[in-house]
């Protein structure tokens, strides 16, 4: 892993205007501009993986799968939507490498009960459809969109976050008195980096949902407002009831309408959404 660590260091980036050309000339079938993009960008897959070492030791497979992640995200990045590379990388990358980790993980340990691995299964989807969408994915968030306790919510995060070695370890033999507990994020902290992607992404995405929403009108605008848009949605049964017809006919409706709204934002922000909101 060093000697791959030491040989992507001395790879070249790219500025926005360097990166446009590449982009257009790798969407008309350039591979080598396609290359050169992905080398660009190998830095920031590492830089991700890292992010869930704690979940998973091994940096090499985790690395191994965000690549997998930058190649979808090359092959399908459109630099005239006005989307740097890194930032509409970064969710491919986080979305394989989470689907990676929770076909992995160790589910004796994570979730003994059925209730807890249906939770663990369930638990980063969800935090990355409510991140797709603008939303903080506190516990609260979660557990409301999970119809769940925040408390068994907070704990299962606990677990999928607690490292394998004691916090009270020494980082190494140099500094026998700084521990790893010395590291800890505070609660609810996220990156600088992390934290700016992520506005940037939910920026954009929110201001695509409330253009899409305009174009909508009687049964489909209250349908995208109560239900697709809501932190708390109503149940079919209720929007039903509000518009006199079957609990079928509205998930009819609103399946149509998720349908739309998927092709809509793919149309507009490119298929990194749908990736995030299914890993």
């Amino acid at each position: 892993m060093e000697t791959y660590l030491a040989r992507i260091s001395s790879l070249p980036l790219f500025d926005r205007q360097e990166e446009h050309a590449l982009g257009a000339r790798a969407a008309r079938g350039d591979k080598q501009a396609a290359q050169q993009l992905v080398h660009s960008q190998l830095r920031l897959v590492v830089k991700i993986a890292h992010e869930y070492t704690r979940a998973h030791k091994n940096l090499g497979d985790l690395v191994q799968e965000g690549n997998v992640g930058l190649l979808h995200a090359v092959e399908k990045f459109d630099p005239n939507r006005g989307v740097k590379l890194s930032t509409y990388a970064s969710w491919w990358i986080r979305a394989y490498i989470l689907r990676y980790l929770l076909h992995n993980a160790r589910i004796v340990r994570l979730g003994t009960t059925p209730a807890q691995r249906k939770l663990f299964f369930n638990l980063r989807k969800e935090q990355a459809r409510l991140e797709a969408r603008g939303i903080t994915p506190t516990s609260e968030a979660v557990a409301s969109a999970l119809s769940l306790p925040v408390a068994e919510v907070r704990e299962m995060q606990q677990r999928m976050d607690r490292p394998d070695l004691s916090l009270d370890a020494p980082l190494d033999d140099e500094d026998p008195d700084r521990a790893g507990v010395d590291l800890l994020q505070a609660p609810g902290a996220l990156r600088p980096d992390v934290a700016a992607e992520r506005r940037e992404f939910g920026a954009r995405l929110r201001e695509r949902l409330e253009a899409f929403g305009k174009t909508l009108d009687g049964r489909e605008r209250i349908l995208f407002r109560e239900r697709l848009m809501s932190e708390r949605p109503k149940t079919l049964d209720q929007v039903g009831a509000r518009f006199g017809v079957s609990r079928e006919r509205a998930r009819q409706v609103e399946s149509h309408l998720r349908e739309r709204l998927r092709d809509y934002l793919r149309a507009e922000l490119g298929d990194a959404v749908e990736t995030a909101l299914a890993a």
